[in-house]
């Protein structure tokens, strides 16, 4: 049984159409992943500045221990 070329061009249509749906379904999901990877971004670029931002609190929160064990070793000393 030969398609007619009125069924070839319907079949045609239909995929074209399923086609345009599954890339317009694409575009969307490409779209959304765009924004959560730069939303992911700047909280990694945040996440990375309070890391630094506490790096350097207990490095200064280490010297200032470092220096009152010295104040006290002193104090020992001259007692």
């Amino acid at each position: 049984m030969a398609m007619n070329t009125e069924d070839q061009t319907a079949l045609t249509d239909l995929d074209l159409k399923r086609l345009e749906v599954r890339v317009d379904e694409l575009i969307r999901t490409v779209s959304l992943l765009k924004e959560e990877n730069s939303s992911l971004r700047t909280r990694q670029d945040s996440l990375m500045a309070e890391r630094a931002d506490l790096i350097e609190k207990t490095e200064m929160a280490r010297t200032r221990v470092e220096s009152m064990i010295s104040r006290l070793k002193s104090m020992e000393g001259h007692s």
